[in-house]
């Protein structure tokens, strides 16, 4: 069931995105986040923007949100992207869910463009906003470094009709 974040989903937010920061190259974030830190943002982003997570059970199996891409005021109709999901629901069509309820949602909206930034060696996150019609629009080699590793970005647009 997809549904809008709630205050309570905080922890296990928490969880599934400390697992990224700390095992993965997914996020360039390098210390795991407090639930209170986690809570804030929670709460900062969902009051203006959608922010949907995936509940199986009664537990959070993902979530992903929009946020702005660039402070400038001519950015406004630009968003950036964002998806998470536990290990145990990748491949299960759970993220393209997630993210098709988040698309329509700021489409609506009339927001103009979305943008993932996504780290390139993060193949699955690549496949999925391409098949979600995202666009390649750069590549930044050598950007961020993580574990030791020099790692590149790129960026993926997705342009809504006028």
């Amino acid at each position: 069931m997809i549904r809008k974040v709630r205050p309570e989903d905080a922890k296990s937010i928490t969880d599934i995105y400390n697992r990224y920061v700390q095992e993965s190259i997914v996020t360039f974030e390098t210390e795991p986040l407090a639930v209170e830190v986690m809570l804030e943002r929670i709460n900062d982003i969902s009051r203006d923007f959608p922010y949907y997570v995936y509940e199986i059970e009664g537990n959070v199996a993902g979530y992903c949100y929009v946020h702005p891409w660039k402070e400038r005021a001519a950015y406004k109709y630009t968003l950036e992207t964002t998806v998470y999901l536990t290990s145990e629901c990748k491949g299960k069509g759970i993220g393209r869910q997630l993210m098709d309820v988040l698309i329509n949602d700021c489409r609506k909206s009339g927001y103009r463009a979305l943008i993932a930034c996504i780290t390139s060696k993060n193949e699955e996150s690549c496949r999925l906003h391409e098949r979600l019609g995202f666009k390649k629009v750069s590549h930044f080699e050598k950007v961020g470094m993580k574990f030791g590793e020099w790692l590149d970005v790129s960026d993926y647009e997705l342009l809504f009709e006028e």
